[in-house]
């Protein structure tokens, strides 16, 4: 009887999981077109990637990277 029921439960994990899969590839595609849009009305697509990124991270964490990004240009001589 336990191994119909961790069976089952099993199906019924893997069968969420796949759904999910699928839901993350629909949405991983609906986002790609938001970036085509953007890039076809003159949007830089990487910078548009950049800001985004930068949007996810804490404060002090983006201050952190901004830092960091700027001592490297200083010491290339790219500012």
């Amino acid at each position: 009887m336990t191994d119909n029921i961790s069976a089952e439960q099993l199906r019924l994990l893997i069968e969420r999981v796949e759904r999910l899969e699928e839901e993350k590839k629909g949405i991983s595609d609906d986002i790609k077109d938001v970036y085509a849009e953007a890039k076809s009305t003159g949007f830089d697509v990487k910078t548009m990637k950049t800001i985004v990124r930068l949007r996810k991270m804490e404060k002090h964490h983006r201050d952190e990277a901004e830092m960091l990004l700027e001592t490297y240009k200083t010491a290339l001589g790219l500012t």
